[in-house]
């Protein structure tokens, strides 16, 4: 689709494209099951260094159509090429704070998905939403309504039934790998208070007159996940297929999908957004069902159950008052990993 088209979506039209954008994010999981010698941090090197290269390219190309459609504004005299063709704003800090985030993120869930299942990982990861509005309500003072408590409670006695069930059965099982559980578990849980904080410093940025555009700051994350990860990446042990498998992660799965989600997120309210990316968790656990034999346990089903149908009934109270006028606060946690 050319990048003016993009620029003037429908709300139809926004809904399939965000759809679309939680298909490309769910395939990270199945892929990774592909992979035949790549070794866990040299996973995470190819695919952040092919997100970078990916952006390199693609933004130039988007922020001059959007110059030339008026949706971004013409450059002012004396911005130097990093500002001008790829919005890296040098004196900002939140936008800073925001590219490490966006690192964080990047590297904790291809290590996560390197210890444990994709249907753990996306479950914990799919909680994001209620981290936001935690640590937006404890740095900027966003008032939470009692359906978002609710929803935290809810959702943290699933997972901490989901995760229960598992670390006995690993702990009361010699076979089980008991470390990987609790590894993979820990590298989740970085994701989503990642996206916590990237969400609440890109808001206090713009309550404080400062625009954040957040595929710049994608753009820093990768190039901060690659220079991280390329020293613990030796010794390369990557086939030939398996750097095709992470170049199509690296573009298809984070490049693309994450500047989609912004030109969504221009059509669609907050609870919508995070209502439809709640379908990358189905998607991401039946691709790894389908296609590489990951059956998720009674536990994962019965667990993660919980905690969607927590945050499925927090985002549609949220948009019902909305819709009604009433006062809600943007809990959206969305965001490409």
């Amino acid at each position: 689709m050319p990048f003016k088209l993009l620029n003037r979506l429908s709300h139809t039209q926004a809904v399939f494209l965000m759809v679309a954008v939680t298909l490309m994010w769910s395939i990270a999981g199945v892929v990774s099951r592909q992979l035949e010698s790549a070794a866990r941090f040299e996973v995470t090197f190819w695919r952040s260094a092919f997100t970078a290269v990916s952006l390199l390219i693609i933004l130039p190309l988007w922020r001059a159509a959007d110059r030339a459609s008026g949706v971004l504004a013409d450059a002012p005299s004396g911005q130097g090429p990093l500002s001008h063709h790829w919005g890296i704003l040098g004196g900002s800090r939140a936008f800073w704070v925001s590219g490490v985030c966006w690192s964080v993120m990047f590297t904790a869930f291809m290590l996560a998905l390197t210890f444990t299942s994709v249907a753990n990982v996306l479950v914990i990861m799919a909680a994001g939403p209620l981290f936001t509005a935690v640590i937006a309500r404890v740095f900027i003072g966003q008032r939470l309504p009692a359906r978002t408590w609710a929803a935290i409670v809810a959702a943290g006695a699933g997972i901490f039934y989901m995760y229960g069930s598992q670390m006995w059965a690993a702990f009361t099982d010699p076979a089980a790998n008991a470390s990987g559980l609790v590894l993979g578990s820990l590298a989740s849980l970085c994701v989503p208070v990642a996206g916590a904080i990237n969400w609440t410093v890109v808001q206090r940025g713009q309550q404080h007159g400062e625009s954040i555009d957040l595929v710049p700051s994608v753009l820093v994350g990768a190039l901060i996940s690659t220079a991280a990860t390329f020293p613990l990446a030796f010794p390369f042990q990557a086939t030939g297929g398996d750097i095709a498998w992470l170049a199509m992660l690296g573009l298809v799965q984070l490049a693309i999908p994450c500047a989609l989600a912004v030109v969504c997120a221009r059509s669609l309210k907050a609870p919508e957004v995070s209502l439809l990316a709640l379908l990358e968790v189905i998607f991401g656990i039946v691709w790894a069902w389908l296609w590489a034999n990951e059956i998720p346990g009674h536990e994962v089903m019965l667990g993660g159950s919980v905690v969607i149908g927590a945050l499925l009934l927090n985002e549609l109270l949220a948009w019902h008052d909305r819709q009604g006028g009433g006062p809600m606060p943007d809990e959206s946690g969305a965001a490409p990993h």
